[in-house]
């Protein structure tokens, strides 16, 4: 199965692909940094690509992995039509972004961020380039009420820096198992709302090859 993660950043994904078996992977990424720690951690089919304009020939991947990435993709229309060409008839798209505008902060500014999304919002730009759903759902629900409460107090603040910060260590075990513990539920349910939300999509065709 060959396998692109379109923004790998330092390769993250890709070795925990790795590790569990598959073997042929390929990252792109725009940034210069990341594609040279891709290969320093032993990741040789990287590439410094842009994600509108991908330089892959038609029907090359099984499957496309956007995780966290299409929000930052100013013409994000243009890379899922790119994501269309290069995957192969029946081939998957997974895609996982942030949810909702109205939790739009200056986490986002910061990050570079030019949307966020509804399940709806993102399964139309998905149909609009040809792909079928085949399944959608928000993700990380435990922590949508905590996380809204905090956006929403932060509004009125004049911080213009990330979010980004060391939890106490206790209280990023008991966040881990929330998560471990609803990727459980996942299997079994979609839930109605969440701080993300992700897709997986198909390219309708049968592949021959």
């Amino acid at each position: 199965m060959k396998i692109l993660d379109l923004g790998c950043c330092g390769g993250s994904l890709l070795l925990s692909l790795q590790d569990i078996g598959f073997t042929s992977l390929h990252g792109i990424d725009l940034s210069e940094n990341a594609i040279k720690l891709c290969k320093s951690r032993g990741l040789p089919n990287v590439s410094l690509m842009d994600g509108e304009k991908m330089k892959f020939k038609d029907n090359s991947f099984d499957v496309i992995i956007v995780s966290d990435v299409l929000e930052h993709i100013k013409d994000d229309s243009a890379a899922l039509s790119e994501s269309f060409r290069i995957l192969k008839p029946s081939g998957k798209l997974i895609v996982f972004v942030p949810a909702f505008d109205f939790l739009w902060s200056c986490h986002d500014e910061v990050l570079a961020h030019h949307r966020r999304y509804s399940a709806k919002k993102l399964n139309e730009k998905l149909m609009s380039a040809g792909f079928a759903i085949n399944r959608t759902s928000y993700w990380n629900f435990f922590l949508f009420l905590p996380t809204f409460l905090l956006k929403t107090i932060q509004k009125f603040s004049k911080k213009t820096t990330d979010q980004l910060h060391e939890s106490n260590p206790i209280v990023n075990f008991i966040l881990i198992k929330l998560l471990f513990f609803e990727n459980f539920l996942l299997d079994y349910i979609n839930f109605p709302f969440g701080v993300s939300v992700f897709s997986i999509a198909e390219k309708p065709g049968k592949n021959d090859v």
